[in-house]
């Protein structure tokens, strides 16, 4: 029989870091709550049966986030046989509220004091021994990141496990309450002795989980009524403010703190980074270098390397050359070569420049950077009807839209939840990166303002939406509260950051294999069959084929976008919709329609007949029209999962895609006007829009007006 071990601790105490360590398992280290919004499952290194599990990040037992939710219905229903409770050495006292309650569970307990080297780097001394004593369970000092002492905690751990003694009760608390919570422990019948005390607090506390569990446990109502009277405050208050009274009394003997006040180099380049004033500039800066150096410096080299002479020079010719020397017929070498080598090479091809964007996403959120972003964020998201908790479904969303959008779970509020899942794919993923790069190599001289203006477009349609959205009955109401730790900077270990990297770019390069594949063969015969000369057959002129009949029967709807120059309207429609399976599609489209694969005998790259087909301003609206429309099947899967409301999932997509039209509508109309002074309806449109756009993002809160009103009302009573 399989022994289970649970990971159990706070956000950023190093939990994913020790599972990785502890199971040698991929998971994904952030520093952020809500990386791990699931637990997660691995085998212990050299145990065959033992199974570690990898619960999220909590502050307590007490069930307000989705996060706490799996983590303590784990706890209670599954049991397992240890808890490895795992604490950050540098923030000791706030961490022990979740210890306190996990000794009270009646399973067993090893904790595992995290990030040692860092504490006595800061001169600060823990005493493990007088400790253990104090809380009543074995404690181990710890650094998951160095690897130092983990071994030991969990071997401790899986014999404490096999022997399944329960770890003593680690503390009382006041005299009153003890004889409160002993009233209420005697009228539960029917459970384990160990297990007594963590459910009488927990309806002490008026926990409506654990009432619904514990529908057999008579009225207590009469013992909550008592504490309440004693105490002069709320039951769940009283018994927080037992908890902490008690940590505080240890704390004094098991902890030596520095005496020297001065601040940390956190506490220093916080005072700069996290500045009222320049916060904002210097995380502009930030993603500005980010995308400078991923999409037009180095990355943009190693891309036009791959691009101009492996896929054109070498695979394409040679994989041409092969095929017909052997003799294989003329529709299948045009399959192979066109159709899968063209259009997923046409998406391979910008791999390097997603890899040197990962690395320096990876690193930015290994070193705690991407934490102090949520926290600025906050700060502007509140006003704008958000918190900064939805911020951080859009920073995971950077590289996948997928998990970006599950990570919408660890907000309380289910207003400001479906509001996040509709908004985090805005930000450009790492699936948008090809379009980029795309669209800025072939219209803007590969520019680094486009890649950096694509991230905040994304920000800015986040916080009008938030701003229109949070006036609409719908999602009207005040913003969840928003609490959360900042990490100390510290350097990313080598390791880890080259996992993240791979981890995110594997991803992408297996849907090149699956879904871009099979997206390219189904083009290929698209475009590669028809009607010619009153027959079907494989046609020699494109716009005769298949997809150029459905391509124009569509491309009316995109003409106000000016996706019509020479009459290639059809191939703009054709991969915005394409787009919707998967955003690689979009250049995997091209790619095929207009021979990336090829280089003219000059010598020109193909950019130029990309560049006939559009205006750059045309091209631009494009772009933007692809950041914010519905995102892949894949993350349209999980909207519907996380919305769980066919309607809300209908809505989510149609504000989406309609927001997309209507803003690349107005970019290319007005953008046309001032660029070559062409004026027509298209343009009344676009600034009847733009009016209606700032009448909604300007009107009051209908909710501030009937404020006003009642409080009028009680003006005059008075």
């Amino acid at each position: 029989m399989a022994v289970k071990i649970a990971l159990a601790g706070n956000p950023n105490c190093g939990k994913t870091t020790l599972f990785n360590a502890l199971t040698g398992s991929n998971q994904f280290v952030g520093n952020w709550p809500g990386v791990t919004v699931e637990k997660k499952e691995g085998k212990l290194k050299g145990h065959k049966d033992v199974v570690i599990m990898d619960l999220p990040g909590i502050y307590s037992l007490s069930p307000y986030t989705l996060e706490e939710v799996v983590a303590r219905n784990y706890l209670i229903a599954e049991r397992p046989d240890a808890i490895l409770n795992i604490v950050d050495g540098t923030n000791i006292e706030r961490n022990l509220y979740l210890s306190t309650q996990l000794m009270e569970l009646g399973i067993p307990v090893i904790m595992a004091v995290n990030m040692m080297d860092v504490v006595e780097k800061s001169g600060e001394k823990i005493h493990t021994d007088k400790l253990s004593k104090k809380l009543g369970c074995e404690v181990v000092e710890i650094s998951a990141l160095k690897g130092t002492g983990i071994k030991e905690a969990a071997e401790k751990a899986v014999k404490l496990a096999e022997s399944r003694k329960a770890a003593v009760v680690a503390h009382e608390f006041s005299k009153e309450a003890e004889d409160i919570i002993a009233e209420v422990e005697g009228k539960i019948k029917g459970m384990p002795e160990e297990q007594k005390r963590f459910f009488a607090i927990k309806l002490l506390e008026k926990d409506d989980k654990i009432n619904e569990m514990m529908t057999n446990v008579p009225d207590v109502s009469a013992e909550i009524k008592e504490m309440e009277d004693k105490f002069d405050d709320d039951t769940e208050s009283v018994i927080t403010n037992e908890r902490y009274v008690y940590i505080s009394s240890i704390i004094g003997d098991c902890v030596t703190k520095n005496t020297k006040e001065k601040l940390t180099t956190s506490d220093r380049i916080d005072r700069i980074v996290t500045n009222r004033w320049a916060a904002l500039p210097i995380f502009a800066l930030v993603m500005f270098i980010v995308y400078y150096v991923s999409v037009t410096t180095v990355g943009a080299l190693l891309t036009d390397w791959t691009n101009d002479t492996l896929f054109a020079e070498w695979i394409i010719p040679g994989a041409q050359s092969f095929f017909e020397g052997i003799g294989c017929a003329d529709w299948l070498t045009g399959l192979i070569v066109d159709g899968v080598i063209s259009g997923v090479g046409a998406v391979l091809g910008f791999v390097p420049q997603m890899l040197v964007l990962f690395i320096f996403l990876a690193f930015l959120e290994s070193c705690g950077y991407m934490a102090r972003v949520a926290f600025i964020m906050d700060r502007i998201f509140r006003k704008f009807g958000l918190s900064g908790k939805s911020f951080i479904p859009m920073l995971i969303g950077s590289g996948c839209g997928v998990p970006g959008i599950m990570a919408s779970r660890t907000i309380e509020n289910d207003r400001d939840r479906k509001m996040t899942i509709m908004t985090t794919t805005f930000v450009p993923c790492g699936a948008k990166l090809p379009i980029i790069a795309m669209i800025a190599g072939a219209f803007f001289d590969n520019s680094g303002w486009v890649a950096t203006s694509c991230y905040f477009v994304g920000i800015a349609a986040i916080i009008c939406s938030g701003i229109i959205l949070k006036k609409t009955k719908m999602f009207a109401g005040d913003p969840a509260p928003f609490v959360m730790e900042l990490p100390a900077y510290h350097w990313p270990t080598v390791s880890n950051v080259l996992r993240s990297m791979w981890e995110r770019g594997w991803s992408f390069i297996k849907k090149a294999g699956t879904i871009i594949l099979l997206s390219t063969i189904v083009l290929w015969f698209l475009m590669s069959f028809g009607w010619e000369s009153g027959s079907f057959g494989m046609v020699e002129e494109l716009n005769n084929s298949i997809l150029a009949s459905i391509g124009s029967a569509i491309a009316w709807i995109f003409t106000p976008l000016g996706w019509t120059n020479a009459g290639e309207g059809w191939k703009m429609a054709v991969a915005a919709i394409t787009g919707l399976i998967a955003k690689e599609n979009v250049v995997a489209t091209f790619g095929m329609l207009y021979g990336f694969g090829e280089v003219a005998e000059d010598g020109a790259e193909i950019w130029g007949n990309l560049a006939a087909a559009m205006t750059p301003i045309a091209a631009y609206g494009f772009l933007v029209f692809n950041l914010l429309c519905a995102p892949c099947f894949a993350a349209m899967g999980a909207i519907k999962r996380e919305m769980n409301n066919a309607k809300w999932f209908w809505f989510a997509i149609g504000y989406q895609c309609g927001l997309a039209y209507v803003v690349s509508l107005c970019i290319y109309q007005i953008g046309t006007l001032i660029t070559t002074g062409t004026f027509g309806i298209g343009t009344v449109v676009a600034f009847l829009l733009v009016i209606g756009f700032l009448y909604l993002l300007f009107r009051p809160y209908k909710e501030s007006s009937s404020l006003k009103v009642d409080a009028k009302k009680v003006v005059s009573a008075k």
